[in-house]
C-alpha cells in the first residue's frame, strides 16, 4: 500500500504529493489524515508529513514511512485541500492550523502536565511509630490522590514525615496527569433562560426548524445593539446539547471572550465549555483541544481559529459580530472564518448563524437580494431600553470658538454631569500611544522607523518612540537630525494623551485605559473590564476593544473623540468601518434602566456614514453605500484580489511584479468581467526592511481565475526567486 504524503514545509516548491510505502506493521494504523515521519531527500533527520491519499502502487521507487504521529480526519484533509486552492497557500499550511496546539512544531512539543499524587500502599508494612504518621495515613485513606503540599496543609505535618512513610512502604507516589483548564477558577452563579420576546422567538423558531430537519441553512440575525442576540444563541446551543450535539460560538475579539464565557458558564456550567483564544498559554490550548476531541466539552467559544476545533457531532455554528475584520486572518493561510464555517456547515448539513447590529455589506446584500442567507430581524432592545440619543459636534466650530482641547464643550459638560451622578463614561479613540507622529517645525522632517516607511508613534509612559508595524523602539528625538533645529513637536492624539488630559481636567475622577499597550499580560482584558464594572470606575478610555459586545448597565455616556480617523484610511470600506464603529460604540450607552447619550466629535459632520450613525439607521447607510459600491464595482459586486510582492531588493521586487502583470494580462485582457490594475508600490512601501509592491485584480473569483493564480505562483517559485515572496489575498482587510 502506498501513502500520498504532503511534507510539512512553507516552501512553495514542495507543495506537492510524494509517494511512500506503508510498512506491513503500520498498514492498519495509517489512513488519510495521519501525521507521519518520513525520510526526505538527503537529510539525516526525519521530516514531518501528512497522508492526503492512499493508492495500491506507485510508478516511482519509494521509501518507507518511518513512524506515525497524530491523526486528522479525512474531512479535515479535504478542507485543507479546499483552503489551499481558495487562499493560494500550501496544503501543509492549512493542515497545521487544524492540529492540536503544542504539536504543530517539530521541536518543543507540549507535554502533558503531570503532578505527583500520594496513594495508600500497604498499611501492614511496618510499625507506625507516631500520632502524626497515623494522622497522615488516615487523611490519605480518605483522600487518595492528594499532593504532598495538600497533606502538609490539612494535617499540619511536615514533608519529612510524608517522605518517611513513602520510604517505609506505607505510601506510594503516582504521577498523575492534570488538565490545564483556563476556566478552573471561574465561580459564577447559574442563571435560567429568559423568555424570548416575539421577534426573538420568531428568529429562534426558524433556526430550530433547520436544526430539527438536519438541514444546512445560513441565517443573519440583524438586530440593533441590545436586542438580545446572545439569548437566542444560548437557547439554540441548549437545543443542540439536548440533541446530544456540539456547538461552536465564534467571537471576534479576545476582549469579548470573558463576558461571553461568563454568560455561557452561568447558563451551562463550566464542565462542558471549552475556550480557545491566543491569550491562553499553549498548554491550556493543548488541553482544551484534547477535551473537545474527547467530547468532554461540547460548547466551544473562541476567536477565529476555534472554527477548526475537533468537535464531535457538530449541531450548529454561530458567529457573533459577523462583520468584524478580525475573522479574516492576516497571516498564511489568509482564510476568513465565515467562509470556513460556511464550508463546514454545508458538509455537516447544519445551520450557520451570523449575528450583528451592523452586518457586513456583502452579508446584508446576500440576505435581501439572494436566497443564500435567510434574514431574521430584531428591531427592539430586549429589555425595552431606549436607544441612546446621539449628538454630533463639529470640531471646526469648536476651534473657531477658541476651544483647542481634545474635549468639545458639550462632551466636557456631559462628563462633568456623569461624574456628579455617579454614572460611568466610555471615551473611544482608535489610536494608541501618546502622539501619532513627531515632526521638526523648522524643516518638516518626520521621524520614521528605520525598518518601515511609516511614522513612529510617541508613547509617553515609556518615553519612547515605537513602530506599530515591526515593534522597533527608539529614544525620543530632541534635535532634528536633518537641520539641527530644537523645534521638535509632537502631533496627533492617542489614548495615552487622552488619559493624561482627562486626569488633568477631571482630577478627582477614576480612569482606566484599554488598548494594545495595557492588555499584554494574560487575562489583562478580563481584569480591566471587571475592574471597570465592579469598582464602578468613572471613565474607561480605549480603542476599538471597548466598542463591541460589552454590557455595562451604569454606562450612560459614550464620547467618540475623533470619528474621522477611520474615514481617512486608504480602503474602499472606510465608510463602512466608520459607520460600524460608531454604531457599535454608541450601543454601549444606556443598556440598563438609565437613558444613554453619545457625543461624536468630527471635522466631517455631513459625511453620510456619520449622519447614518447619528440616526442609528443601518438601512440608510446601506442604501447609499451599496449604490457607491455598484457604481465603482466593489464587493459584493466582485472580489478584490491583492497580489503582493516583497523582497529586500526593490529592483528585483519591481521586476517580478511587472513580469507577473504581463503574464496575467495575457489571460484577462479579453475578459470584460475582470480588470487588472498595473503594479505599483504599496501604500506602505517598506515594512521590516522588505520592499513591497502590489497588483490588484477585480472580478469574481471563478475556478478559472483561481487556477490561473495558483499556476502563476507555482511558476514564480519554481524559478527559485531567492528572497522574493508573493502573497495572494482575496478581499483583504488591509489594502496596504
Amino acid at each position: 500500500m502506498i501513502a500520498q504524503v504532503i511534507i510539512n514545509t512553507t516552501a512553495k516548491k514542495l507543495n506537492t504529493i510524494f509517494d511512500y510505502n506503508i510498512p506491513k506493521d503500520l498498514q492498519e494504523y495509517i489512513s488519510i489524515g495521519t501525521k507521519v515521519m518520513v525520510p526526505f531527500g538527503r537529510k539525516k533527520d526525519l521530516e514531518e508529513g501528512f497522508v492526503v491519499g492512499l493508492k495500491e502502487t506507485s510508478e516511482y521507487e519509494v521509501k518507507d514511512i518511518a513512524k506515525l504521529e497524530e491523526n486528522l480526519t479525512e474531512k479535515q484533509i479535504e478542507l485543507a485541500k479546499w483552503m489551499a486552492k481558495r487562499y493560494f497557500c500550501n496544503v501543509s499550511d492549512c493542515i497545521k492550523i487544524m492540529q492540536t496546539p503544542g504539536t504543530r512544531s517539530k521541536q518543543n512539543k507540549i507535554q502533558d502536565k503531570m503532578i505527583n499524587t500520594i496513594y495508600l500502599k500497604d498499611m501492614q508494612s511496618g510499625i507506625i511509630k507516631s500520632e502524626k504518621q497515623q494522622k497522615i495515613l488516615q487523611f490519605v485513606k480518605e483522600n487518595e490522590g492528594v499532593t504532598i503540599p495538600e497533606i502538609e496543609l490539612f494535617t499540619d505535618c511536615s514533608r519529612a514525615i510524608v517522605n518517611t512513610l513513602i520510604k517505609n512502604g506505607f505510601l506510594e507516589v503516582v504521577e498523575t496527569k492534570v488538565e490545564r483548564n483556563p476556566l478552573a477558577n471561574k465561580k459564577i452563579e447559574r442563571t435560567q433562560k429568559y423568555k424570548l420576546n416575539q421577534e426573538q422567538q420568531k428568529a429562534y423558531d426558524k433556526i430550530e426548524s433547520a436544526m430539527d430537519q438536519k438541514k444546512y441553512e445560513q441565517f443573519l440575525i440583524y438586530g440593533i445593539t441590545g436586542s438580545g442576540k446572545t439569548e437566542i444563541y444560548l437557547q439554540l446551543i441548549e437545543k443542540a446539547i439536548k440533541k446530544n450535539q456540539s456547538a461552536i460560538m465564534l467571537v471576534p475579539e479576545i476582549s469579548l471572550t470573558p463576558q461571553m464565557i461568563e454568560r455561557f458558564i452561568a447558563r451551562f456550567g463550566k464542565e462542558q465549555i471549552a475556550v480557545l483564544h491566543s491569550k491562553l498559554s499553549i498548554g491550556e490550548r493543548h488541553d482544551e483541544w484534547e477535551r473537545i476531541r474527547q467530547n468532554k466539552a461540547r460548547i466551544v467559544i473562541g476567536a477565529r481559529s476555534a472554527i477548526f476545533a475537533p468537535v464531535q457531532n457538530l449541531g450548529i455554528i454561530l458567529i457573533d459580530e459577523e462583520h468584524d475584520s478580525s475573522y479574516k486572518s492576516e497571516a498564511n493561510p489568509r482564510y476568513h472564518a465565515k467562509e470556513i464555517a460556511n464550508y463546514i456547515a454545508k458538509q455537516e448539513e447544519i445551520p450557520l448563524v451570523l449575528g450583528s447590529a451592523t452586518p457586513d455589506i456583502t452579508t446584508y446584500y446576500k440576505a435581501i437580494k439572494t436566497d443564500t442567507i435567510t434574514m431574521l430581524e430584531l428591531t427592539k432592545r430586549a429589555n425595552e431600553a431606549q436607544l441612546p440619543k446621539v449628538e454630533i459636534i463639529d470640531l471646526k466650530q469648536e476651534l473657531a470658538n477658541g476651544n483647542h482641547s481634545m474635549l468639545s464643550m458639550d462632551l466636557y459638560s456631559e462628563i462633568e454631569k456623569n461624574l456628579k451622578n455617579k454614572h460611568q463614561t466610555i471615551l473611544f479613540l482608535n489610536r494608541r500611544g501618546y502622539s501619532t507622529f513627531v515632526m521638526c517645525r523648522e524643516c518638516g522632517y518626520t521621524v520614521k522607523c528605520r525598518n518601515c516607511n511609516v511614522s513612529m508613534t510617541y508613547h509617553g509612559y515609556q518615553n519612547k518612540l515605537k513602530c506599530h508595524y515591526c515593534g522597533q523602539e527608539e529614544p525620543i528625538v530632541t534635535t532634528c537630525p536633518e537641520c539641527g533645529s530644537k523645534k521638535i513637536r509632537y502631533f496627533g492624539t492617542g489614548t495615552q494623551k487622552l488619559e493624561q488630559e482627562i486626569k488633568k481636567q477631571f482630577p478627582s475622577s477614576t480612569t482606566i485605559r484599554m488598548d494594545t499597550d495595557t492588555v499584554t499580560k494574560k487575562n489583562s482584558h478580563e481584569q480591566i473590564l471587571n475592574t471597570f464594572k465592579s469598582q464602578n470606575i468613572d471613565i474607561l478610555i480605549g480603542t476599538q476593544m471597548v466598542v463591541k459586545g460589552h454590557h455595562f448597565p451604569n454606562v450612560t455616556l459614550v464620547g467618540v473623540i475623533a470619528a474621522d480617523s477611520s474615514l481617512n484610511i486608504d480602503d474602499y470600506r472606510a465608510n463602512e468601518r466608520t459607520f460600524q464603529i460608531l454604531t457599535q460604540v454608541a450601543g454601549r450607552a444606556g443598556r440598563g434602566n438609565l437613558p444613554g447619550k453619545v457625543i461624536i466629535q468630527t471635522y466631517n459632520p455631513q459625511d453620510f456614514s456619520i449622519q447614518s450613525a447619528q440616526k442609528q439607521s443601518y438601512k440608510d447607510f446601506y442604501e447609499t453605500e451599496i449604490a457607491l459600491r455598484k457604481q465603482l464595482k466593489y464587493p459584493p459586486f466582485c472580489d478584490i484580489i491583492v497580489i503582493r510582492f516583497e523582497g529586500k531588493n526593490e529592483g528585483e521586487v519591481k521586476a517580478l511584479a511587472l513580469e507577473s502583470y504581463n503574464k496575467l494580462y495575457q489571460y484577462v485582457k479579453n475578459n470584460e468581467e475582470i480588470s487588472l490594475l498595473k503594479p505599483m508600490p504599496a501604500p506602505i512601501d517598506k515594512i521590516q526592511n522588505r520592499y513591497r509592491w502590489r497588483m490588484i485584480l477585480k472580478g469574481n473569483t471563478t475556478t478559472k481565475i483561481n487556477e490561473l493564480l495558483n499556476n502563476l505562483l507555482k511558476e514564480i517559485y519554481s524559478q527559485n526567486q531567492k528572497d522574493l515572496r508573493v502573497m495572494v489575498d482575496v478581499n483583504p482587510n488591509n489594502m496596504n
